[in-house]
């Protein structure tokens, strides 16, 4: 079935639809202590549309919405407006998520015995200082991201907002390994098996359906076509997307030919070809190309200049910079060749009209939560896109991906009011993303 049915599971999966509904809406009442209304001057405004960006503007924010985005300053700034002077600033989007993990990492340790849910929330807040204001967990969770993403959306945490697709689906040994912390991985050895849990996954109202398809160069067992086609399809008959992790050709060529709607890491064995990208033009398949994750494997071995900023080593787990500049991290030159293709296939994708979200696959030994985000803008552009495109797949498009474009992804009137208020360009010099003056989520500053 190639595109999911709404039917009552799908508005019972969809957590932040159901938050729309209710805590999104606009507050008629203000505290003593808030002000009224938030309003920038003078700021540059990229919208996320992939549009140049518009000078001088007014950014007018009420309770958790943007309430406008003016040339003109607004007639009328309500009494106690905080009003915040951004001339030579810049404001973006809040970064969409498409691809990460929560709660596999804590200090050098990757297990799934550091899933809980105080370091599922402890990682939401990293993730929120670096700009990101949704945050896919996508498989590898355990019950307790339920809670988490529960609770923000509900209102009762604050920082990013939380979708899941719970345990994920994989095949007993087979991707992704255990060593990984995969430990509660559904591996299912029929199909019969396979569609229970996907029943079992709508029952926990998941937002996706994470499959796991490679062999891991010949050292795994392989999901077999009969089975993902199998998952998709119930997975469909339920209103749930289904994303899946590939490596290469032929097999996202099944996948999409299955289905699929998200492969969530770019192809990295051979260049793409006419055959797939009409593919997955027609059938309105996403990618999340995931550069950071396949550099994680090597870059760190050439001592790049920015391990050593502030930046970055903030983002950290503590014992992982002393773990990266030891002799335990063994670059992957099978890795290094992957992410050049990777790159390469990006730039294909991209010109040949392939929707592209944005993931990182964050969240383990290598690849730290924040930085990596903004690693993969970097790496984006690296491999032939403009600023402005590599911002609108990691903002508009990853909301569509996502189904939450109707209160993320760009900045306008009526959106939730998540932005990155920036002290440079970063249409000029996508680096210029890591200039972060301050983040707001739902028009509350981050601290």
């Amino acid at each position: 079935m190639r595109k999911p049915i709404i039917t009552t599971a799908v508005i019972a999966c969809a957590c932040l639809a159901a938050h729309d509904a209710q805590a999104l809406q606009p507050s008629n009442s203000v505290t003593k202590a808030s002000p009224s209304s938030i309003v920038f001057k003078g700021a540059r405004v990229i919208d996320g549309t992939g549009a140049p960006a518009n000078e001088n503007q007014y950014v007018v924010i009420q309770g958790k919405k943007i309430k406008s985005i003016t040339a003109e300053q607004p007639k009328e700034i309500a009494a106690g407006s905080r009003v915040i002077d951004a001339s030579g600033k810049t404001i973006m989007p809040g970064l969409v998520l498409g691809h990460a993990h929560l709660g596999l990492l804590k200090g050098t340790s990757t297990s799934g015995s550091n899933i809980t849910e105080e370091n599922d929330i402890r990682q939401l807040k990293r993730y929120a200082k670096y700009g990101v204001c949704m945050v896919m967990s996508l498989g590898d969770d355990h019950d307790c991201i339920y809670a988490v993403r529960d609770k923000r959306n509900n209102g009762l945490i604050g920082g990013p907002y939380v979708m899941t697709a719970g345990h994920g689906i994989g095949v007993p040994n087979g991707a992704p390994p255990l060593e990984t912390g995969a430990d509660e991985v559904y591996r299912p050895t029929t199909i019969d098996e396979a569609l229970k849990m996907v029943d079992d996954l709508v029952k926990h109202h998941v937002d996706m359906c994470k499959i796991w398809v490679d062999d891991l160069d010949g050292k795994a067992e392989k999901m077999k076509p009969e089975m993902y086609k199998a998952i998709i399809s119930r997975a469909h008959h339920h209103g749930l997307k289904v994303a899946s992790h590939v490596w290469h050709l032929a097999d996202a060529k099944s996948l999409v030919e299955a289905g699929v709607d998200v492969l969530a890491h770019s192809i990295r064995d051979l260049p793409v070809d006419a055959e797939l990208i009409s593919a997955m033009k027609s059938h309105g398949v996403y990618i999340t190309p995931t550069l950071a994750v396949d550099d994680s494997f090597y870059i760190f071995k050439e001592k790049p200049d920015w391990m050593n900023s502030k930046f970055f080593q903030d983002s950290l787990e503590p014992g992982v910079l002393d773990y990266l500049k030891s002799e335990k991290y063994i670059p992957s030159e099978r890795e290094r060749k992957a992410a050049a293709m990777a790159q390469k296939n990006l730039k294909t994708l991209y010109d040949g009209g392939v929707k592209v979200g944005f993931g990182t696959d964050s969240g383990g030994l290598e690849r730290p939560q924040g930085f990596d985000e903004h690693r993969e803008l970097q790496l984006m552009v690296a491999s032939g896109l403009t600023p402005l495109q590599a911002i609108q797949c990691a903002t508009m498009n990853s909301a569509a991906m996502l189904g939450v474009s109707k209160n993320m992804g760009t900045l306008a009137p009526g959106k939730l009011a998540n932005l990155i208020v920036l002290d440079a360009d970063p249409s000029v010099d996508i680096k210029n993303t890591e200039r972060i003056n301050s983040v707001w989520i739902d028009g509350e500053e981050q601290q």
